[in-house]
């Protein structure tokens, strides 16, 4: 069995969503073969040094997930990770210590009878131009780095200002511009050859039919997670079905 997450958009702030995440990973996700959390685990990451000893305060909860991630790993259980754009600074110490591999995105997972395509989805997101144009700065190794090179509270008031600047945003978008566009849709459907569709980002969970060069393809949108429920989706080998996680 194979357990599909993302956008759990994990913070000090909202401590539900904390609690059911750890339920889980302690729990249902103990009989998967393999997790892959596709994006926004995190509402921000700052960088890994978060993680190192002597920070208090909120970067304790990092210190918490990791740990949690970690005995999930130790038990058996496969842990893949794909960047989201709220934790694209995650890196190799987290994966160290967590025991989290790090995908590309998009990762194709081909398994025995199907065929998967794994993707955060914000780059699916082509109409929002002011987004990919950062989204493509921000990739950047030399943006990455001049970016760590600044002190740890200098990053973490940074990203408040960036957050807080991406809501207001929100509300002067218009509704099609923070979901994916179609026609990019259709032909990353067919670079990756016709291949079911996952992915997360948008907060608009559903299963949506592409015809693509006359071939039926699915695409799977997951859920954000909530302080009162989360979500995955779940390959027991033939189907793919939803779970709502309480």
């Amino acid at each position: 069995m194979i357990l599909f997450i993302s956008d759990l958009h994990l913070a000090p702030q909202a401590p539900a969503i904390t609690r059911i995440f750890l339920d889980f990973l302690a729990g249902r996700a103990r009989a998967a073969e393999q997790l892959f959390i596709l994006g926004d685990l995190f509402e921000a990451w700052p960088g890994d040094d978060c993680l190192a000893p002597g920070n208090d305060g909120e970067d304790s909860f990092a210190v918490d997930v990791v740990a949690a991630l970690h005995a999930l790993t130790r038990s058996g259980v496969g842990l893949s990770l794909l960047h989201g754009n709220r934790d694209f600074l995650l890196g190799e110490a987290f994966m160290a210590r967590s025991g989290a591999r790090l995908l590309a995105d998009p990762h194709v997972l081909s398994l025995p009878g199907w065929q998967f395509v794994l993707s955060h989805g914000d780059a699916l997101c082509t109409d929002d131009h002011d987004y990919q144009a950062f989204r493509a700065l921000a990739r950047q190794a030399d943006w990455r780095a001049a970016f760590l090179a600044k002190s740890l509270p200098e990053r973490e008031q940074i990203i408040l200002a960036l957050r807080q600047q991406s809501e207001a945003a929100k509300c002067d978008k218009a509704d099609f511009l923070m979901d994916v566009n179609l026609a990019a849709t259709d032909d990353f459907l067919r670079t990756h050859g016709y291949a079911t569709l996952i992915h997360g980002h948008t907060h608009r969970p559903a299963r949506h039919d592409h015809i693509v060069d006359g071939i039926h393809v699915e695409r799977w949108v997951m859920s954000d997670w909530t302080d009162q429920a989360g979500e995955c989706l779940c390959w027991d080998g033939e189907t793919l079905t939803r779970e709502v996680l309480t």
